[in-house]
């Protein structure tokens, strides 16, 4: 793999972002150049070894800005290792596992426009008042109110570290066994409050 790998990400209300600074994190512990971006701010790909491109679920699909990043990118990103994050709330709820097929099938758009070599699905974090859609709001008070989710952070850091490991494997730098690397990076913070 020739040149860093980015990380990029599109977010509406921020918690995103932490996700990415993890993986990236992640990836450099394995001996893995990485940059973090958002999406808006990138205007090349050469430069780069690989992709990693994240976003919430929103409306059962990926972030419109997201979608029209891949588009934009196709060609480059199908001619280099490419994968994908996604927070959703419905990884939140109690029995995740149930929901996790339901999560990756709206992840199909994403996969018709490039193949990703990984995809990780995790929780993301619920604060209703960032929340910028009064209609999602609503909708997220009354999931609430009913018991589906909890306001809070639900993103599992164990498992963002876990996938990144896994992929800097998948790129052929990490170790083989679980051994632990010699330093953990610090978490990101945890201000950001929703997806």
């Amino acid at each position: 793999m020739n040149g860093p790998i980015l990380v990029t990400y599109a977010t509406r209300t921020g918690s995103t972002v932490g996700v990415a600074e993890a993986i990236a994190s992640e990836l450099r512990e394995y001996g893995l150049p990485a940059e973090v971006r958002p999406m808006h701010e990138v205007t090349a790909i050469d430069a780069y070894g690989a992709v990693v491109a994240g976003g919430p679920i929103q409306g059962h699909e990926w972030l419109p800005e997201a979608i029209q990043f891949l588009k934009s990118y196709q060609d480059a990103l199908s001619r280099r290792p490419f994968a994908t994050f996604t927070l959703c709330m419905a990884m939140a709820m109690d029995g995740a596992d149930r929901y996790r097929q339901g999560v990756a099938e709206w992840l199909a758009p994403v996969r018709r426009l490039v193949r990703p070599v990984s995809e990780g699905l995790f929780a993301g974090v619920l604060d209703i008042k960032k929340v910028p859609s009064f209609g999602y709001r609503l909708a997220f008070r009354l999931a609430v109110a009913a018991g589906a989710w909890k306001e809070g952070d639900h993103r599992d850091w164990g498992a963002i570290r876990a996938w990144a490991k896994a992929l800097a494997r998948d790129l052929g730098r990490a170790p083989a066994q679980d051994a632990a690397p010699a330093r953990r990076p610090a978490l990101p913070p945890t201000e950001d409050h929703a997806v």
